[in-house]
């Protein structure tokens, strides 16, 4: 109950920030602004699995496509047959009603694919289940890519824009409660398990706990955020390919959640915030500097290696 009112004060500014960004703003700087949104439920959602838990998943682009597509299929399929439902639900809320639908469905099949990937692979530790993850991501790949029903490699078009669905506030709802779930979950009492078993999972079977069970929760309540900010993805951009969740996907949000500092919430948030904008200011720069957002991969991979540098001379120091 103490959280309420904080709850209710984040709903009514996400509101009120909605119509002021959609009368106020250039659509480019929105939707760069929705794009960061969506990075952060991503990263904040591989957070709980490769930061708090201890994981290494390579395999989040896979959950966040299965998501999209799933979502996209809800409403390009399901939707218009749920006609006699009109009558039900009034027409001013009508589009949001099938939008969550369709969300909801996004997310529970990403979460039921996390689960059953989960069961042979999490029992697999370091590289491998690294490499097994990034196995699951490219079948889904290939999978849609070769699926007729959504378009094959030509991909899936025709996602309806839902009036008032795919916009700042439910972009940043989704952001917020993916924050603040992890948060709330990592930071109770039970939430100590994930770092437990990141720290020692022998040591922590020692005391009884099953750190499958734990590993598996960090990584179907991952897929399902995944598979949330997917669906998002998919209805925001209209026509979705399966190349857009490629490994170097994958590859951001990691960066993202190494850059923030592993198990960090905060950092991983303002992490996802600044490589989503980077790009769009590298593209600001004049020639030929311009040029540099083509590489912001081999950026990335330089800011990587400068974090590991400086954090490993601040753990020597802090050693001596």
């Amino acid at each position: 109950m103490k959280q309420a009112p904080a709850i209710v004060l984040t709903i009514v500014l996400l509101i009120l920030s909605h119509y002021l960004l959609n009368a106020l703003i250039n659509p480019y700087y929105l939707r760069v602004i929705l794009l960061i949104g969506l990075s952060i439920t991503l990263a904040t959602s591989l957070n709980l699995i490769n930061g708090y838990t201890g994981l290494f998943s390579l395999g989040h682009a896979g959950f966040m496509a299965v998501g999209a597509y799933s979502a996209a299929a809800v409403s390009v399929f399901l939707i218009p047959k749920l006609a006699f439902l009109n009558g039900l639900i009034p027409e001013l809320i009508r589009g949001e009603v099938f939008f969550v639908l369709s969300l909801l469905a996004g997310a529970c099949a990403a979460a039921l694919v996390g689960f059953m990937i989960g069961l042979p692979t999490l029992r697999l530790r370091g590289d491998y289940l690294a490499i097994a993850t990034l196995g699951f991501a490219e079948i889904i790949k290939v999978f849609f890519n070769n699926l007729e029903a959504v378009g094959k490699a030509k991909g899936f078009t025709g996602i309806p824009a839902i009036p008032h669905a795919v916009n700042f506030f439910w972009v940043f709802f989704i952001a917020v409660t993916c924050v603040w779930v992890v948060g709330k979950m990592t930071s109770s009492s039970k939430g100590k398990d994930f770092a437990a078993v990141r720290e020692d999972e022998i040591a922590s079977s020692s005391l009884g706990l099953s750190h499958f069970k734990v590993k598996m929760k960090a990584f179907v309540i991952g897929s399902f955020f995944a598979g949330l900010g997917g669906g998002v993805y998919a209805h925001l951009e209209g026509t979705i390919y399966p190349e857009n969740f490629n490994i170097l996907k994958s590859i951001e949000f990691v960066v993202m959640v190494v850059l923030g500092g592993m198990g960090r919430l905060w950092g991983v948030v303002l992490a996802a915030a600044f490589l989503t904008l980077l790009p769009e200011l590298l593209r600001e720069l004049p020639p030929p500097f311009s040029i540099l957002s083509q590489f912001r991969m081999i950026l990335y991979s330089l800011i990587i290696i400068i974090t590991m540098l400086i954090r490993s001379k601040s753990f020597a120091k802090s050693i001596n």
